[in-house]
Formats: C-alpha cells, structure tokens, sequence
C-alpha cells in the first residue's frame, strides 16, 4: 500500500511538473530549431521509444487499416497541428503567456459540443465559461502583449491550436482505435511525426540537427521526448486507473502555474498583475467546467489524454 501511495504521488508530481515544464523547453529548442522539424523530431523519437519498450513488455503492435488511419487523424489533430502549430506561435509570445491560453481547451470542448451534439450548457458550465472569457480577454488586451512583434499572429495560432485539439478530444471518444493506450500513443507519435517532418520538408524549414545546438537545448529536446513524453504519459495513464479523473484534471490549474514560472524563472518572462488576474480568474473558469458532474465519463475523461505541451 505504501509503495502504491509513493508512486501515485511520483505520478502526479510528474503530469504536474513534467507537462508544465514543456512550455519551457519547447521555448528553448525553437529559439534554435525550426518548430515542424523539432516536433518532427520529438514524436518521431518518442513513438519509436514507445514501441521498443511496448516490444520487449510483450505488448501487441498489431493494429487494423481502420484503427491506423483514425490514429493518423487524431495524431494531426493533437500532434501535428496542435503542438506543431503551438511550437512554432511559441516564437512570438512567451511559455507561461501560451500555457495560460492552453487551459481554455475545456471551454472550447464545451462549446464545440454544444455546438456539434446539441448539449445544453449547465449553470455551473456557464459561469465557467463566462469566467474563462473575462480571463482570456484581461490576458490577451494587456497592453506590453499588443506591443510585442508577431503577437498577435502568435495568439490567433495558438486559438486554432486549441481548436484542433479540441476537434481531436470529440473525434477519440468516438474513434476506433487500439484498445492499448500506449499503443495508440505510439501510433499516433509515429505518423505525426512523419507529417511533421514532411511538412518542414515542404516549407522549406532550414533544418538543424541536435549536434549544433547549445547544450540548454540538447537537454531541453532530451527532457521533451523522456519526461514531457513517455514519463508523463504513463503517469498520466497510471492515475487514470487508479485515482477519479477529476483529480487527474487538476493538473490543468497546475500546468500553467509552473509555466509560468518556469518562463519568468528561466527566461526571465515578464508576469504582470494583469496576468496573474487573468491567471486567477481564467483557472477558476475551467475549475467551475471541471467540476460539472456528467453522465458520459468517457467524454469527460478524453480531452485529458490527448495534445499535451
């Protein structure tokens, strides 16, 4: 029992810290790397680290032509374009500033099936909803944001961002895919990754390799793929069985929080009062969403599994 307590604690200081930290470090490689060639790189990496450990456990690779294409589609909705895409805007606005955009996935979730399945909105939901558009407009009207170069183009990507996750949270509830969700995991990073690198290869990314980049940045790419990755996930994975998935959704109030200071920390990000009001007041929205009790756990629990930094 003891061992069981210690590692649910390890797990959740791991989606607390580790999924936080990817702000961080993705700010760090991109300001060397072209973003679709080091998402390319991330995923490709991790999805290969997935299938040899998923090989020498005994874990079936096998996977239908149907299961395959649904996790080619759900990796482009979470990998390629929401964290590809994300990646990139990270060259015009700060890590804690896009991580705070990042935790108004869940209002985009419920107004995407309001929208799509006709559900109502309950009281709760609302002021949830209310909340998280007062805090998304008191962090993005600051006036040192308005000012900053490429601010805005950054903004309006990470918006599309969270929309692709979104689409891809409604479309995996439904989707058939490999019962094994390390598996599907690995899929999915796999062919976004190939997505990302033939994406790079069209725009003409001007490619560097890991050799050439500073020593903060190798340690950085090291830290996305082993602990933003594959130790997060499982952790992630882990407490789904074993504790509510509302407690695992806690890590979205904790998420931006340790961006935040992680960024002013690091890379010396400047957080304003204004900020840190938005903070408040946006975290508490997605506190009010969270909290509504739904009658389909499984729409409930997706959107936490899938497009994390």
């Amino acid at each position: 029992m003891k061992k069981e307590i210690y590692l649910i604690i390890l797990a959740f200081f791991s989606i607390y810290v580790f999924w936080g930290s990817t702000y961080l470090w993705n700010k760090i490689v991109v300001s060397e790397a072209p973003a679709f060639m080091l998402a390319g790189l991330r995923f490709t990496t991790a999805g290969l680290l997935i299938f040899f450990i998923a090989k020498i456990t005994g874990k079936s690779l096998k996977i239908t032509p149907k299961q395959l294409r649904n996790s080619v589609l759900a990796g482009f909705f979470f990998l390629v374009y929401g964290n590809g895409v994300f990646v990139w805007a990270l060259n015009y606005v700060d890590s804690g500033f896009a991580a705070l955009l990042a935790a108004l996935q869940p209002l985009s979730i419920l107004l995407l099936m309001r929208i799509t399945q006709k559900k109502g909105l309950k009281p709760k939901s609302i002021v949830g909803v209310v909340l998280g558009l007062i805090g998304m407009y008191l962090l993005v009207s600051q006036r040192e944001i308005a000012m900053q170069e490429g601010a805005a183009l950054g903004i309006g990507m990470i918006f599309t961002c969270i929309l692709s996750w979104s689409i891809g949270s409604l479309f995996v509830a439904k989707a058939d895919l490999p019962k094994n969700f390390f598996i599907t995991t690995g899929y999915q990073m796999v062919s976004a990754g190939i997505l990302l690198w033939t994406a790079s290869f069209v725009i003409n990314e001007p490619w560097s390799f890991p050799n050439s980049w500073s020593t903060r940045a190798q340690i950085s790419m090291v830290c996305l793929v082993i602990f933003g990755g594959i130790a997060a996930f499982t952790s992630f994975n882990y407490l789904l069985k074993k504790v509510s998935t509302e407690k695992v959704a806690t890590s979205a109030y904790v998420n931006p929080v340790v961006a935040l200071f992680l960024g002013w920390y690091f890379l010396d990000e400047q957080v304003t009062l204004q900020s840190m009001i938005a903070a408040v007041v946006l975290l508490s929205g997605v506190y009010f969403i969270n909290s509504v009790k739904k009658n389909d756990k499984t729409t409930l629990r997706k959107p936490w599994r899938r497009g994390r930094g």
